[in-house]
């Protein structure tokens, strides 16, 4: 197992025993948490991003197809109602794909 030595080194070596060597780990020893703006658990300086209205729109669309095609299923079968919700499922998947919302993330 390696041995830690100091902030930023440890010593490596191979599994027979043979030379070992002290080798710098990322960072150069500083604490690269403290140097970046946008780690972890930091504010940074980017403003809240929750998606587009269009995209809120679609997957909403394909959610109340799901449920609409969900519930016919579960109250009867209702064929109708089932392929209704299946359709406007559809329909929202194509908005979603229309309108790009794989490009809505951060």
């Amino acid at each position: 197992m390696a041995d830690q030595r100091g902030t930023g080194q440890m010593e490596t070596g191979t599994a027979e025993g043979g030379t070992l060597g002290t080798g710098m780990v990322s960072g150069g020893g500083q604490d690269e948490a403290a140097l970046s703006l946008d780690a972890p658990g930091s504010p940074g300086n980017y403003e809240p991003y929750h998606g587009r209205t269009v995209s809120w729109v679609a997957v909403s669309v394909i959610m109340a197809g799901f449920l609409a095609g969900g519930l016919a299923l579960v109250f009867g079968p209702t064929w109708w109602l089932f392929w209704s919700g299946g359709a406007l499922a559809v329909i929202g998947a194509l908005l979603a794909l229309s309108t790009d919302i794989f490009e809505d993330w951060y």
